[in-house]
């Protein structure tokens, strides 16, 4: 059996982060990668995600600006758009997998545990001073009759041609941005919202504030809504709700994501978790000594972003090198959903708090009119 002084079982922000860290060190590493190399971010999620808004943001701006210097709006190609994304993110894993392998070892294939000290991939057995375990999350897919219709975000950042009519199920950051990109492309976006509201991580006024302006785009949203199953009718595909049916050509599931945990075998140990993640401690270690866990597969308060994985893997490497021995503090990280227009925020939600005497909140509102810029929008009226 082979033994490591590291083991990373992912590769994503947190796991990459450390391996560039051990690289400068002596330690003896082996990474671990049963998906893509990088993760999601890079592959599937916010680094392709951001390069198409910025597309898709461009051609909204044409629309605002019509009469003011503007003749014609853009037309955003779907079909080009898609391709330059190929050729932009496609060799990302491959040459992510080529620098962690210049100063690593590599296994590609899923990890399981045998026990609480023990790894086997590939029919290969590994042990290490340090197991680390950082493998993520995937989206979810509802368990509903016809949910073979659903597709993830992986599928639909992967569309070669647009679908006409798109439903998505959900309004968290990736249900929403993903309707701001496919509406500026031109499809009818319909958003079934299982509450009364959209991201809740902001405050009830920046919500409506931001349907308010989908709406007016011709994204159509119905609240309080529960999907009950998806069919296929005779001009397309049906999702049924609560409310009655909606006509699609294409079912987004935009209702969240799950730790990558199911293929890791925990059974085999003491290793506790729920729906939520991996449980930890102060130090990131898991309920087993010397197994610990970073990045999005953590049980943790603090949202599932890159900067506090990115973070998490400098804060493990400091502990496990000697540099620190105190608990983990996050830092204050910002959020950010890429529509349109986009919102974003940091530290405390005034909603969340409102009533806690431990907080005095003082509301600052700017009209953003009296602004040179804002006035080339055909909405600003001159004067």
């Amino acid at each position: 059996m082979k033994k490591y002084d590291d083991i990373l079982i992912g590769s994503g922000p947190a796991a990459y982060k450390m391996a560039n860290l051990l690289a400068k060190t002596d330690r003896k590493v082996l990474v671990i990668e049963g998906f893509e190399y990088g993760g999601t971010c890079p592959n599937y999620g916010c680094e392709p995600k951001i390069f198409l808004e910025g597309v898709a943001r461009t051609v909204l701006q044409s629309q605002q600006l019509l009469g003011r210097g503007i003749s014609q709006p853009a037309k955003l190609d779907w079909k080009a758009l898609m391709q330059t994304k190929l050729k932009r993110f496609d060799p990302w894993p491959g040459e992510t997998r080529d620098i962690i392998k210049k100063n690593h070892d590599i296994e590609d294939g899923y990890a399981s545990f045998v026990d609480n000290h023990t790894i086997t991939v590939n029919g290969h057995q590994y042990q290490a001073d340090h197991i680390i375990i950082a493998t993520g999350q995937t989206p979810n897919i509802l368990d509903i009759p016809g949910k073979e219709y659903l597709h993830t975000s992986y599928d639909l950042l992967s569309l070669k041609e647009l679908p006409q009519r798109i439903t998505i199920i959900g309004a968290g950051f990736v249900g929403l941005e993903l309707a701001t990109l496919v509406a500026a492309a031109g499809a009818e976006v319909t958003i079934v919202v299982h509450s009364d509201r959209v991201l809740r991580e902001f405050t009830k006024a920046e919500d409506e504030a931001l349907v308010n302006a989908m709406k007016q785009r011709g994204i159509k949203f119905s609240f309080n809504t529960d999907t009950q199953k998806v069919s296929q009718g005779k001009d397309g595909l049906l999702v049924t709700t609560n409310h009655g049916e909606v006509q699609a050509d294409y079912v987004l599931d935009a209702t969240g994501r799950h730790p990558n945990i199911e293929k890791l075998a925990f059974e085999n140990t003491d290793i506790e978790y729920d729906r939520h993640g991996i449980n930890v401690d102060g130090h990131l270690m898991t309920t087993v000594d010397s197994v610990y866990a970073v990045g999005d597969v953590v049980n943790r308060k603090q949202p599932k972003l890159t900067p506090v994985a990115e973070f998490e893997g400098q804060y493990l490497f400091d502990y496990l090198t000697g540099k620190t021995d105190q608990d983990i503090i996050y830092p204050t990280i910002g959020q950010a959903a890429f529509t349109f227009p986009e919102v974003a925020r940091a530290g405390v939600n005034p909603d969340d708090v409102a009533g806690d005497s431990q907080y005095q909140v003082k509301t600052v509102s700017l009209n953003m009119v009296a602004f040179t810029r804002a006035k080339t929008i055909k909405s600003v009226p001159l004067p």
